[in-house]
């Protein structure tokens, strides 16, 4: 060897080194933001879709910022869209940074017109693909209420009522795709169903969520290896179907991580207590084995014909990877499969970072080896082979590959700060049960309008505890595996016709349950809106009252009104400055109370150690969606910080 090419092999060598030092320091998280820069500098104003691989690349060169490559088409009402929106939207509801909403949000535009019609919509396909980014639609409508979004997210809607189907009960996938179900076909519409139907209460739909994905699994599953076909055709006349049982030949990865993903989506808004919960966490667990064990043990990826790792032609998949990695460890964030798939679930986020994504010269972050698609049947026809599968073209920075990657590198990221594991957070919905047409609203987690706590919900979760519900009366028995019990801004007569007040009974109730190690947070509201005479009776055995006094009535955006700005070093909110708390009222407290916000002789927050139990009591409901999720409030105001520090007060 010359000396020539020696020196060269040890520069290259040198550099991948560096290289991959440089993109391992980074956390999840940063990569995560990197991927999204990356999706907003290449798509500033439409986002399209890419024909080939070479994604910034035209005629060998990079496109210039904002220009149009010759392998783009046309941007489209298209399900690529929605899943790389779910990636921002993942990264805005942990972070607080509205700039990731703003971003999904000029997207979407393009296509809702002021009657909510959809522009490049067509309902007369009936296809699945085109339900997706209608969970956009939801997120925009619940988060700004405004009517348009509804009404667009009503048309896909509409198509899914009239959507054909095959005997058993299954979605075709497309209008022109006959009596077949794919595995793609879940992750298209389950979600979208299921949020639309918690959002309108429409709790016979989780009956039909549910059933679409046991008959996917019973029509789809292998036994032998426990994963799923890509497709199954119940008229079993599709040149790809088997003749005996309709399944497609092979197993494809991302046809599996569009299932995975499906999975752990819906299970958001399935209620807890649904009969039939668990038969898609049985489902996942199944699932979840069985792709860990097909995991590459070199690599800690997935190749793109799942169970064929050592054939010829056979490669490591990105997409596929990324959606299982996702599925995986939300699921185990969440509780649904147990702590042993951790390694396996680490595994696979090494392999994301070192197979697949690399840093331009530019500085741009990409995600490389992605197929591009893949179907069965069509023109020209699909036969859903090996051979077919293998020669399917790859692409850098497919929407469909990044979407997941941010979501799971987001998932990793929370899988390192999981203080509530185990713990369980309860809201009350007896005291607070107010109604808006017909539905229950109002500082509840499922509430995801300016009035609810899914924001706070969604923190708590975050750091691996339970959310729950009590909708009774609290008692010792349902308090018992409760470990924070929230009330909120008890009812008056103004509020809900027939009230539930505290009464002495409830009070004996809580003050044992604090005794015992309960942590019990009580938030009132302004004297106007509050029953705070019954409240005052609860928080005075713990030496806080309300005193009756309401201030920070903020007048319209005028927001300095409502600020607290926070010492350093303070034992809740460490590393938060400054709050905006509106039309509140204050407290007094004597011990074993102690106030730990006050501004000019005012008490705003106290807090009391009680027995082995806290509790802390502030005069508003304060950290609801209207006020964490970056919409209204300047970014100086950092209620978003406030309610992790908070969160992590609690379960710690």
């Amino acid at each position: 060897m010359n000396l020539l090419k020696l020196k060269n092999i040890t520069l290259g060598i040198l550099i991948f080194c560096l290289f991959s030092v440089k993109i391992n320091a980074q956390s999840p998280r940063q990569l995560a933001e990197k991927m999204a820069t990356t999706i907003m500098k290449t798509y500033p104003d439409s986002m399209v879709v890419m024909k080939y691989t070479s994604h910034l690349l035209q005629d060998g060169q990079p496109v210039k910022e904002g220009a149009k490559a010759s392998n783009q088409r046309p941007a489209n009402w298209n399900y690529e869209i929605g899943v790389v929106l779910m990636g921002f939207e993942k990264l805005w509801k942990t972070s607080g940074d509205f700039r990731y909403y703003q971003y999904s949000k000029h997207i979407i535009d393009h296509f809702i017109q002021e009657d909510g019609k959809i522009r490049t919509y067509n309902l007369e396909e009936y296809n699945l693909d085109n339900i997706p980014s209608g969970r956009q639609l939801l997120t925009i409508y619940q988060t700004q209420n405004l009517p348009k979004y509804k009404k667009a997210a009503d048309i896909l809607q509409n198509q899914l009522a009239w959507q054909p189907r095959n005997k058993v009960g299954g979605f075709w996938h497309k209008l022109k795709y006959p009596t077949q179900m794919w595995l793609d076909g879940l992750y298209m519409a389950q979600p979208f169903i299921a949020e639309y139907a918690q959002m309108t209460g429409n709790v016979q739909a989780f009956e039909d969520v549910i059933n679409q994905f046991v008959w996917m699994e019973k029509y789809a599953r292998d036994e032998k290896t426990g994963l799923l076909y890509h497709g199954w055709d119940e008229s079993k006349i599709q040149q790809w179907a088997n003749k005996e049982n309709g399944h497609s030949p092979e197993f494809w990865s991302r046809a599996m991580g569009w299932y995975i993903m499906a999975l752990v989506d819906v299970l958001d808004y399935i209620p807890q207590d649904h009969p039939r919960r668990n038969e898609l966490i049985g489902i996942l667990n199944r699932l979840s084995t069985a792709l860990v064990n097909f995991q590459d043990a070199q690599s800690g990826v997935w190749f793109q014909v799942t169970d064929k790792g050592g054939k010829a032609g056979n490669y490591l998949e990105s997409s596929g990877s990324a959606m299982f990695v996702y599925g995986l460890a939300k699921a185990m964030r969440l509780g649904y499969i147990p702590a042993t798939f951790k390694p396996a679930i680490k595994k696979g986020y090494e392999g994301l970072v070192k197979q697949f994504i690399e840093t331009d010269a530019n500085g741009l972050t990409h995600f490389t080896k992605a197929v591009g698609g893949a179907g069965l049947g069509g023109n020209p026809y699909r036969d859903g082979t090996y051979d077919y599968y293998i020669k399917e073209p790859t692409r850098t920075d497919d929407l469909k590959a990044i979407g997941p990657l941010m979501q799971a590198l987001v998932e990793i990221d929370l899988m390192e700060s999981q203080i509530g594991k185990d713990k369980t957070v309860m809201i009350d919905n007896y005291f607070n049960n107010e109604y808006r047409n017909s539905l229950k609203f109002h500082y509840l987690w499922n509430d995801r309008f300016d009035s609810g706590y899914s924001w706070l919900g969604s923190i708590i979760r975050d750091f691996g505890a339970k959310t729950k519900t009590l909708s009774t009366e609290p008692t010792t028995e349902n308090l018992k595996n409760a470990n924070v019990f929230i009330i909120v801004d008890p009812d008056t007569k103004k509020e809900t016709t027939n009230p539930n007040f505290i009464e002495t009974k409830h009070i004996k109730t809580l003050q044992n349950w604090v005794n015992s190690g309960g942590t019990l947070v009580l938030l009132a509201n302004d004297t106007a809106n509050c029953e705070t005479k019954k409240f005052n009776e609860l928080t005075k055995v713990f030496g806080i009252e309300f005193t009756g006094k309401s201030r920070n009535m903020v007048k319209n955006d005028n927001f300095e009104q409502g600020k607290f700005e926070l010492a350093g070093n303070h034992p809740i909110f460490k590393d938060t400055k400054k709050i905006f708390v509106k039309e509140l009222v204050t407290l007094s407290v004597k011990a074993p109370a102690k106030a730990i916000l006050e501004e000019n002789g005012d008490v705003i927050i106290a807090v009391a150690n009680i027995g082995k139990g806290r509790v802390f009591v502030l005069g508003d409901p304060w950290i609801y969606n209207e006020y964490v999720n970056g919409r209204k409030l300047p970014a100086e105001y950092e209620n978003f910080k406030a309610s992790k520090n908070l969160v992590e007060w609690l379960l710690k």
